[in-house]
């Protein structure tokens, strides 16, 4: 640029500045609209990405690798086919568990564990506590669905041979019978039976849907002798060697169970499996859409910042029509009359979208219907981004209006 044209560019946007100073609260107003729009896709987009990572958190402690397999005996409906299917399918028994477990048959599938589940409530003198999981089931239960013990110990093989009352309890079960006492060596009744407690487990939360500390597991020969009977098993579970062969190991489950319970037809099996790597992506898939969901309705009220924008500039140029005759009558350019509102308005999206980010920033420090918010960096770049933009475009307008008029008709308008 030559020193006269950069004199030039400096003047715009000293014109520009004493533009907007010249009506304060308007100016405010419309950059507080701004503001308020890059802030809420930030912040929206923050709770999307949070409520997705609680939920995939949830999932992976149950175990990546980590099959179920659940009985589907009697199938839905009802009526005669429903009743011949319940007559005909057969329960999941704890020879399925160790069929499961062959090294020749299943060469992906590392560890199964079967489970005897029941609704009991537990007591130490006063206290009570009915968990929502109380489980009885082999020790490779622990690893299969990723359950650490902090204080204490696992049982053993021996101790599920010998029947053993003995149990593994969660935090919240502690909590609820022992208070802050040390639950290790202390002995609970479980539906008026006793079991001595020798371990607790890491704590794991809430995955959405149940209390993942709100737990009791016994050695599976304990639990049938003493509450469920020698009855069918609720599940078995079962965890392949590594995520990568979990489908190879869901096919082999198939098979072994097809010919453990005589299935013919694949469409009438009399169990199902739940693949947790298939629920974590899919459930991610879900959350993403959900983000995308939340950040476009955000996105609304950056664009209703933008329309703002232009009404504020309408106004501006029709304010200001005899300041603009007067320097096109003086000599001042089309270029330096539109630059300067153009100016004007990146002005607004810019300050804007500066307080925007701040909010966004503060915003999602705070958990927002019990979800913490995830900051998304590229949300922050790209609603800033927008924002100027926006600036850009919808002060186009305003500023082609403004550089078109006739210096005569300017100098007449009242």
């Amino acid at each position: 640029f030559r020193c006269g044209e950069c004199m030039s560019i400096l003047e715009i946007i000293r014109f520009a500045l004493r533009g907007l100073n010249s009506n304060k609260l308007r100016t405010t107003l419309t950059t507080l609209g701004i503001a308020i729009g890059v802030s809420s896709v930030i912040i929206l987009l923050a709770v999307g990405n949070g409520s997705s990572k609680a939920v995939q958190a949830g999932i992976e402690k149950l175990g990546t690798n980590t099959i179920t397999i659940q009985s589907n005996r009697g199938g839905f409906g009802g009526g005669r086919a429903s009743a011949s299917r319940a007559a005909s399918s057969k329960p999941l028994t704890v020879g399925d568990a160790v069929a499961l477990s062959s090294a020749i048959n299943a060469p992906d599938i590392k560890q199964t564990a079967p489970v005897a589940s029941a609704n009991v409530t537990c007591a130490v003198g006063t206290n009570s506590s009915t968990p929502g999981t109380f489980d009885g089931t082999w020790p490779a239960w622990f690893e299969a669905s990723n359950t650490s013990v902090t204080k204490g110990t696992y049982f053993t093989n021996e101790d599920v041979t010998e029947g053993r009352r003995v149990a593994v309890i969660g935090q919240t079960t502690a909590s609820d019978l022992f208070g802050t006492s040390n639950p290790i060596g202390q002995i609970m009744r479980c539906g008026g039976i006793p079991f001595t407690i020798i371990g607790l487990t890491e704590k794991k939360g809430s995955n959405g849907f149940q209390d993942g500390d709100s737990l009791v597991v016994a050695p599976l020969t304990a639990v049938q002798r003493s509450i469920t009977g020698y009855n069918n098993l609720q599940s078995i579970v079962v965890e392949a060697k590594s995520a990568k062969v979990q489908d190879l190991a869901q096919t082999e489950i198939n098979t072994i169970m097809d010919a453990q319970h005589k299935i013919k037809n694949t469409n009438n099996r009399d169990y199902r499996t739940l693949n947790q790597a298939s629920l974590l992506l899919t459930t991610s898939s879900s959350n993403s859409v959900f983000t995308v969901l939340l950040g476009m309705v955000a996105a609304i009220s950056l664009l209703v910042g933008g329309i703002g924008i232009t009404n504020i500039m309408l106004v501006t140029v029709v304010e200001r029509t005899r300041e603009i005759g007067i320097r096109k009558a003086i000599g001042a350019p089309k270029r330096a009359i539109m630059t300067q509102f153009l100016i004007e308005a990146t002005i607004l999206s810019l300050v804007g979208g500066l307080f925007g980010v701040v909010g966004g920033f503060v915003g999602s420090h705070f958990k927002i219907v019990g979800v913490q918010p995830i900051i998304i960096p590229g949300s922050v770049f790209l609603a800033f981004g927008v924002s100027i933009l926006i600036g850009i475009f919808f002060g186009g307008y305003p500023a082609s209006r403004a550089a078109s008029l006739r210096p005569i008709e300017a100098l007449r308008y009242e």
